[in-house]
């Protein structure tokens, strides 16, 4: 059974409206507090001024907050999906245990086993390195 789109990609289409929501609502408040501003002070209010403080404030935003957290998810789990070296120490090393626990409960059918799940699942190291 195939996933529609709105339910296979939910998380993503969630977030894209809350960033979306967040950024006009920060554009409209903003265009307000320029507005009041710019009559306080009694200059002209210009649209093209407007976005200049707008990409301003909005840039600033970015690299405090979203550039620093989307590196710090994103980054992650990118170097986990491909396999970092640092994400794959635990892996090994909790592999080359379970290994030497089977390898001493079942002396005789360890290695029938630990071949079978390497040709299940391969590329996923050689049955362990301890004996």
């Amino acid at each position: 059974m195939r996933m529609s789109l709105a339910r296979r990609y939910g998380f993503l289409w969630i977030t894209g409206a809350f960033f979306l929501i967040s950024l006009v609502g920060h554009w409209v408040f903003g265009w307000f507090e320029y507005v009041q501003d710019q009559v306080t002070h009694g200059q002209p209010v210009e649209v093209s001024q407007y976005f200049v403080q707008l990409a301003r404030g909005t840039l600033e935003n970015w690299q405090s907050e979203f550039l620093q957290l989307m590196w710090q998810v994103a980054g992650l789990t990118y170097l986990l999906y491909v396999g970092s070296p640092q994400s794959k120490e635990g892996n090994d090393r909790l592999e080359d245990k379970l290994d030497a626990i089977l390898r001493k409960v079942d002396p005789d059918g360890a290695e029938r086993l630990l071949s079978a799940l390497d040709a299940r699942y391969p590329g996923r190291g050689a049955g362990g390195t301890f004996m």
